[in-house]
């Protein structure tokens, strides 16, 4: 905390405040550790002193994830910014592979594509050419 340097009857002293405790004052002087009880009213520190309850290990169950196996995984294209939608390239039942094309829509005075997240069967087209979407709108389903 504080270092100070005394020179008492000629003998010097290095003595180090370490930390106080209500009226107890933990000091070192010459490398030996006294606790040293003050008589002075003392000045209470204005921030209070914290104390956090020990904060429970969770249980196995708790930090186990979970796993969601599922045999049919619809995946739904959501879209990634507000726009219209120029042109649909896929109908209900059409077979899409992952990374084909499915629509193009006009975002931010910018044409952009939308592809398909994986492979599989369009089971809904929810939009059609001129409509407008917003964000994370479901565009299209895909089983």
């Amino acid at each position: 905390m504080k270092k100070f340097k005394f020179t008492i009857h000629g003998n010097p002293y290095e003595v180090e405040i370490l930390g106080f405790e209500e009226n107890i004052a933990k000091v070192e002087v010459n490398g030996t550790v006294y606790d040293v009880e003050i008589q002075k009213d003392l000045k209470l520190a204005k921030t209070p002193t914290l104390v956090r309850q020990e904060v429970p290990q969770p249980t196995r169950k708790e930090t186990k994830i979970p796993r969601n196996i599922t045999k049919t995984t619809n995946i739904v294209i959501k879209a990634p910014l507000p726009g219209t939608i120029i042109s649909i390239l896929v109908k209900t039942g059409d077979k899409v592979t992952m990374g084909q094309k499915l629509l193009t829509m006009e975002a931010m005075k910018m044409e952009n594509n939308v592809l398909s997240e994986k492979d599989g069967i369009v089971r809904n087209v929810n939009v059609k050419p001129g409509d407008t979407v917003m964000q994370n709108d479901v565009l299209v389903e895909i089983e």
